[in-house]
């Protein structure tokens, strides 16, 4: 008998069993899928590179960057050039870099005189109610200005979550924001001082975190992650249900899998959770046998990604950043593009380019599930305008994910709360992954560890009990 049952293989799951096995603690890892990785997928042909998924990660936390050495992956990872790190965000139909620092915000036409003249007001703006709950939109509204959440929130929100600043809880979907105005009173004043607290702490922003990523793109990382564990992975095993026996918690798949384990995480997506029965003494919910049924209401956004590929002429921009975010009040069909072969090296043959693009997301979540002829037309035509496209693509990759990004909207406290009083009520149950501990891929890697390292102290405890989780995400 393994000590862990880990439900799903993507990222998380696939770091917590590892993490597990650097502890001493044995684990079996269920995935309903043929394969493991999740949203992580790379695929390579005619000489470029697709990820289907996300096209980098974030060095966040040390322990990222400790975990690529583990897995001895130094070698074989990428970081941007310094030319790659540039971002640009639609204004008026053209690209405009954001600015980096004082002097080029000062000088930008990304933003108005007037936009730029009311940030000076921002130190002096009334820190809000803590007790209420506000959304993205009305945070940025009230202490940035309407400019600033056109042109600055929206495509970033639409970037990360593909979802709509309205609808997003500041509280969920970007808690440092919150601390620092509850804090600091003011986002200026505590970008400074956070960020020396951050140092203290070994972490960084998202914003100031490094990207990388691998020689074959992302896959390099699950990959090596299911080789250091393989052995303990079931594929194309689903679970159906979870049920308290004694102290201990079986598993029982749809393969016919049936397995006792002293705890159990629980790391695939919220839809796919929500199918398992779990029935304990304390199942967090009064019908037996339904206690994760909550976990399908969490709202998922749609997405495609289109990779297209050209010749170096056929693009008139100069490619010289990671990439461009749209606005809303553009009105383009996509939400924004990824410079690939910029980035990295490998993504494209010499003297071509790759080019990834995201449609869909809360925007226009009926756009994602157009036919991959559609999404290239639509994408190509958008280029076309913004970056000077012209041409056929002579390479093309189309991924679907009808249910990529979890939505941390307003309300999404009570299904965290309905977490931890599952977990309290059911010694050895964990929760993690994107639905718990923040969307992005270092959210998920952490959660991952973190998860491994709870259930390590759980372990050892003498009562036996697993002990209460401490939560947060870099946002």
């Amino acid at each position: 008998m393994s000590e862990v049952a880990i439900i799903g293989a993507g990222v998380t799951g696939l770091s917590a069993a590892f993490r597990l096995k650097q502890l001493g603690i044995s684990s079996t890892v269920y995935e309903a899928k043929e394969r493991v990785g999740g949203v992580i997928q790379t695929t390579e042909k005619d000489g470029f590179l697709a990820e289907h998924g996300p096209n980098s990660a974030l060095e966040t936390s040390p322990a990222i960057r400790q975990l690529v050495h583990d897995l001895g992956l130094d070698g074989r990872r990428y970081y941007p050039s310094e030319a790659a790190k540039k971002r640009y965000v639609v204004r008026d139909g053209r690209p405009v870099p954001m600015p980096s620092s004082f002097g080029g915000f000062l000088n930008t036409s990304l933003f108005s005189r007037h936009a730029k003249w009311g940030l000076l007001k921002e130190p002096f703006i009334r820190k809000g109610d803590p007790q209420h709950e506000e959304s993205v939109a009305d945070f940025v509204r009230r202490r940035l200005g309407q400019e600033f959440l056109d042109y600055a929130v929206n495509p970033f929100v639409a970037g990360i979550y593909a979802g709509n600043p309205e609808r997003l809880s500041l509280w969920h979907a970007f808690p440092k924001l919150y601390e620092l105005e509850q804090r600091y009173g003011s986002l200026i004043r505590g970008q400074v001082l956070g960020a020396r607290a951050r140092k203290k702490r070994g972490t960084k922003s998202k914003q100031n975190a490094e990207q990388f990523s691998f020689d074959s793109g992302l896959q390099v990382l699950t990959d090596e992650l299911l080789r250091r564990v393989e052995g303990n992975v079931y594929l194309g095993a689903p679970v159906r249900r979870v049920e308290q026996s004694g102290q201990e918690w079986r598993v029982l798949s749809g393969e016919g899998l049936n397995q006792e384990h002293s705890a159990v995480i629980f790391s695939a997506p919220a839809y796919q959770l929500g199918k398992i029965e779990l029935e304990g003494e304390g199942d967090g919910d009064g019908d037996s046998g339904s206690g994760l049924s909550f976990l399908s209401d969490i709202d998922y956004a749609p997405v495609s990604s289109v990779v297209l590929g050209f010749k170096r002429e056929q693009v008139r921009h100069p490619l010289d950043g990671f990439g461009m975010l749209i606005p809303e009040r553009e009105r383009f069909g996509i939400l924004g593009t990824i410079f690939s072969s910029s980035l990295f090296p490998g993504r494209a043959p010499e003297g071509y380019v790759a080019l990834t693009s995201y449609i869909g997301g809360r925007r226009w979540p009926e756009a994602a599930f157009k036919s991959r002829d559609e999404l290239v037309e639509l994408t190509c035509r958008d280029l076309s305008k913004i970056l000077g496209l012209q041409g056929e693509p002579g390479f093309v990759h189309h991924a679907l994910f009808p249910k990529a990004i979890p939505q941390y909207d307003i309300g999404y406290g009570r299904f965290r709360e309905k977490m931890s009083e599952i977990e309290n009520a059911n010694p050895g149950v964990f929760f993690a992954g994107h639905y718990r501990d923040g969307i992005s891929l270092s959210d998920s890697i952490l959660s991952g560890l973190g998860i491994a390292d709870r259930i390590d102290e759980s372990l050892k405890s003498a009562s036996g009990e697993a002990l209460p989780l401490e939560r947060g995400c870099d946002s």
